[in-house]
């Protein structure tokens, strides 16, 4: 198989449209495996969509080398290319003087060739001094070539090849024209997660004009000329092994929650779970011995889910049973009692309140302030997650307010959290925060959860 690595200059160089329409346009007669540089889900969703295979998540700040190879080779499996997508700028990473969590870091650890993505808009020979400075920063980051966006016209264009090629002596495999459509398609594209938009056919009109405009200005044959061969392990990692289902878990899967790595399913199922998707806004709470309601955007279903009071009733009381659930973000926000939309956010005239869950005593305010970044803590023993160290990331606006002696599970020394550094809410054997876990690095915890679940069974 093929490997290369697509990155840019900068946040919003134009990396993730350019990754998503190269993705579409060699899965139409290549088996495409994708991968995602950080703990994100947006851009994974896309290029799931574009390919059909799930796409999947390299940190090096929550991953250990070792890990990044083992979901590298694992995805890699009957794939004939492999295409890596890295996050913000090729060095934009969790430090200052090193490379950790960045997408050099990645780009390093799996000895991938690099593809930048410069924003060439209104800088000619200037780009080369870009890629050139690129290139010198860190000498083991291998960048074989370039693709420029943002261009005006044949001069600008002809210039910035020509500076490129001579100064840097890499390729230019791609000339990206700037386009009122394309930046209105882009724009209208958002931050909307693949399975929301899908069933909108102007959606998939907006995916199709991005690609084929990408695809008319980037050289395939170049391109591919670049990647490096790559043979994946034929042995399955013992890790990735499912034995015979022995009990069952429930996935909250739909429009309204759809932020998941790949992995976790991989990992309920290496650990002897079924898991079962179902639909907090459509269906019935299945049958299971333990639940997962992931991230995702509750807030803008709280009509539909609020409507489906029977699911709501049914998951609060398997909570008081004592039936294992954990729940991040979008999922904490669904167990609290109701969800209160200020005035203007997402097109309210005014305040809006959704009855929720209830699982936890205590309400969801939105808009809040804006919280990103990784996070660091420990887990205490008496939580379904049991004891451990561990690294993720939180990405919300809202505030979930708690009632007054609620019990906190996790201990941050990095993130904020539900309260002051506090997170991970317990009540019976229910779990839930703000915090992302990436179910590879945390597998052991995960582990414990499933082990939770089959005890309960």
């Amino acid at each position: 198989m093929k490997t290369f690595l697509v990155s840019g200059d900068r946040s919003g160089s134009g990396k993730t449209s350019i990754t998503l329409a190269l993705s579409a346009l060699l899965a139409r007669e290549r088996r495409v495996q994708t991968f995602k540089v950080g703990m994100d889900y947006i851009d994974p969703s896309y290029l799931a969509g574009v390919t059909g295979r799930p796409c999947r998540n390299l940190d090096g700040y929550v991953m250990s080398p070792e890990e990044i190879r083992m979901v590298f080779d694992h995805g890699c499996r009957d794939a004939d290319l492999g295409i890596v997508e890295g996050v913000r700028g090729l060095y934009e990473g969790a430090e200052a003087l090193t490379d950790l969590g960045s997408t050099a870091g990645v780009a390093k650890r799996l000895d991938l060739p690099v593809i930048l993505v410069v924003n060439a808009r209104s800088i000619t020979r200037s780009a080369a001094a870009l890629v050139k400075g690129f290139m010198a920063f860190d000498p083991e980051v291998r960048i074989t070539g370039v693709i420029l966006n943002n261009l005006t016209g044949t001069r600008h264009r002809e210039k910035a090849v020509t500076a490129i090629e001579h100064y840097c002596g890499v390729p230019v495999v791609g000339t990206i024209p700037r386009t009122p459509e394309m930046e209105l398609a882009m724009r209208h594209l958002g931050l909307v997660p693949y399975r929301e938009g899908s069933g909108n056919e102007d959606f998939h009109q907006r995916i199709a004009a991005i690609t084929e405009k990408i695809g008319e200005h980037v050289d395939l044959d170049r391109l591919l000329g670049l990647a490096d061969d790559y043979t994946p392990p034929e042995a399955l990692d013992p890790f990735f092994a499912a034995p015979e289902p022995d009990t069952r878990i429930g996935v909250a899967l739909d429009e309204a929650f759809n932020f998941y790595y790949a992995e976790l399913f991989d990992v309920l199922r290496a650990q002897g779970a079924e898991p079962v998707p179902f639909s907090p806004i459509h269906d019935r709470l299945p049958e299971a011995d333990g639940y997962v309601l992931g991230g995702g955007y509750p807030e803008l279903f709280g009509p539909e889910l609020e409507a489906n009071a029977p699911l709501r009733e049914a998951l609060c009381e398997e909570s008081r049973r004592g039936t294992p659930i954990y729940a991040e973000c979008g999922g904490l926000i669904y167990l609290t009692e109701r969800m209160v939309l200020a005035p203007g956010f997402h097109g309210a005239e005014r305040q809006e309140v959704y009855e929720t869950a209830g699982v936890f005593a205590g309400e969801t305010r939105m808009p809040s302030r804006r919280m990103l970044g990784y996070v660091v803590g420990a887990s205490s023993a008496d939580c379904p997650l049991g004891a451990a160290a561990f690294k993720g990331h939180e990405f919300h606006y809202s505030d979930v307010r708690l009632a007054d002696g609620v019990r906190y599970a996790y201990r941050l020394s990095r993130g904020g959290g539900i309260a002051d550094g506090r997170d991970g809410a317990v009540r019976d054997r229910t779990l839930a925060s703000y915090v992302h876990l990436h179910p590879v690095a945390s597998r052991g915890m995960f582990a414990h959860f499933v082990d939770q679940c089959r005890i309960r069974s």
